[in-house]
């Protein structure tokens, strides 16, 4: 009698796994109960359970800022932690992209963005952040024109944009306001984020929308 041997499993997804994409997507698949794991340069990172002073709420203030300035301009796409396909090695899971209907990103058949968003926003706690290191190359070695980093330790907000292939920071002006290049109007008024004051943060954007009209 012949015993039919059961099937391999399939490891499960590990933090410091070194995969490659599709490899990445299978053990991910496989592992129902990790809700948030990034593929950045080949390493896998597994998310930690995110506390709501330090992520949940600025996560949601940045939101709430682009979702206005969408619902106003349109023709643009924003979504929350969507799993984008970048390269064979890297497969971030950005706490917030925002692309244009008709740019480079694309949803493909499985859902999930292929290409590369005009803006990435992370939540980080502090400069020691893959999201300030690994995830910053390889944002910009891909071509992402514009990485806004919000380190909530350090109370700072990193605001990069694409510049001959390298990304240049860009300063709050004498308004206390950083402007976007690659969206018109797209206006943050650091100071009030910072304070969460989400009235002045919502009241800047609007002048930067009417500006443009």
């Amino acid at each position: 009698m012949t015993i039919a041997k059961s099937p391999p499993t399939l490891p499960l997804l590990e933090n410091g796994d070194r995969l490659d994409r599709a490899e990445f997507e299978r053990r991910y698949t496989a592992t129902p109960d990790v809700k948030k794991a990034e593929l950045i340069e080949g390493i896998v990172y597994v998310a930690s359970p995110l506390r709501f002073t330090r992520h949940a709420r600025p996560h949601g203030d940045l939101t709430g800022w682009l979702w206005t300035y969408k619902t106003a301009v349109g023709a643009i796409e924003l979504g929350i932690e969507p799993t984008v396909r970048l390269d064979n090695d890297n497969e971030p899971q950005p706490d917030v992209v925002l692309f244009r209907v008709d740019g480079n990103a694309k949803i493909d058949d499985d859902g999930y963005i292929t290409g590369v968003p005009e803006l990435v926003v992370e939540i980080s706690a502090s400069t020691v952040s893959y999201d300030l290191h690994d995830k910053k190359r390889v944002y910009q070695r891909n071509g992402v024109k514009e990485y806004i980093i919000w380190r909530t330790f350090d109370q700072e907000i990193d605001w990069f944009v694409l510049e001959n292939s390298k990304y240049v920071e860009m300063k709050p002006d004498a308004e206390g306001i950083i402007r976007s290049v690659e969206f018109a109007g797209l206006w943050l008024n650091v100071k009030a984020l910072l304070a969460a004051d989400m009235q002045q943060v919502l009241k800047t954007l609007n002048e930067g929308i009417t500006s443009q009209v």
